[in-house]
């Protein structure tokens, strides 16, 4: 049996809770950490704990831990998860755009012979992109969309107003290491797409706020010895959280049944 903790019990965090006891399988949910315990909460209705103690949580012995709670959360949690014995899935994955945090869980996860796990989450693709790599690539680029909604309380918000753009906006073009620190919330995919392929400064990046869509969308060129790659994919974006989407609790069940299970596909 699988043992799993969650960092983060936000709509995502929750979500990954659902789909979790809903599993069938080897997976079973253990415990969330959460920063302050919700005044809703009613322990006697769920089959894991909520806790805000830290220690506590670390000490369960986890299988995998999977952080849904930001970027702060990778800093302050990763290598612990690490040392801990537990491999850590990230989807807050811009975090890593800062290179020596990256190098730090990299090490670490060596040290104490776990993984850090980056799902597709978002994007699709990125299997024939880290297999492209390994030949010659001549360019890799991601173009995101976003309807207005979704960049609320982001920087975007002093660059335009959202709430009357007509037409698609460019907030952004440049590389993901500067997509990653402007938008930590909304383009984690230029982060997961830069790992896979020919890193954060050579991955191209265009991000736009766009009042003629209802989904989240990304688009991801990729032109090489390999051939030549695109791929654009719809994202549905939660109500309750415009900036994320369904299909990225769906990755990592995804994620953790290939973990339980003797037989994995699509890695």
């Amino acid at each position: 049996m699988l043992s799993v903790g969650i960092i983060g019990y936000g709509t995502l965090g929750k979500t990954l809770a659902n789909y979790i006891e809903a599993e069938q399988g080897n997976v079973e949910l253990k415990a969330v950490l959460v920063r302050n315990l919700p005044e809703s909460l009613d322990p006697s209705s769920l089959n894991y704990m909520v806790t805000n103690h830290v220690e506590d949580f670390f000490n369960l012995g986890l299988d995998v831990i999977i952080e849904s709670a930001g970027h702060n959360a990778v800093h302050l949690y990763g290598e612990k998860t690490l040392s801990s014995g537990s491999s850590f899935i990230i989807l807050s994955v811009g975090a890593l755009g800062n290179e020596e945090l990256y190098n730090t869980l990299r090490e670490a996860a060596k040290r104490y012979d776990k993984q850090i796990i980056i799902p597709s989450a978002a994007i699709a693709g990125l299997d024939r992109i880290a297999a492209g790599v390994l030949g010659e690539i001549d360019e890799i680029s991601l173009i995101t969309k976003k309807p207005p909604k979704s960049w609320y309380g982001t920087i975007a918000e002093e660059m335009t107003d959202l709430a009357s753009l007509k037409e698609p906006y460019c907030i952004f073009e440049g590389n993901a290491r500067e997509a990653a620190k402007l938008f930590p919330e909304n383009v984690n995919v230029s982060a997961t797409l830069s790992l896979a392929g020919v890193g954060f400064e050579q991955t191209k990046v265009q991000v736009y706020a766009d009042p003629t869509i209802q989904s989240n969308t990304h688009t991801i060129l990729a032109r090489g010895e390999f051939g030549q790659l695109e791929i654009n994919v719809q994202n549905n974006p939660y109500k309750s959280n415009p900036k994320s989407s369904p299909i990225v609790a769906m990755s990592v069940i995804k994620v953790l049944r290939n973990l339980s299970s003797p037989v994995a596909i699509g890695l």
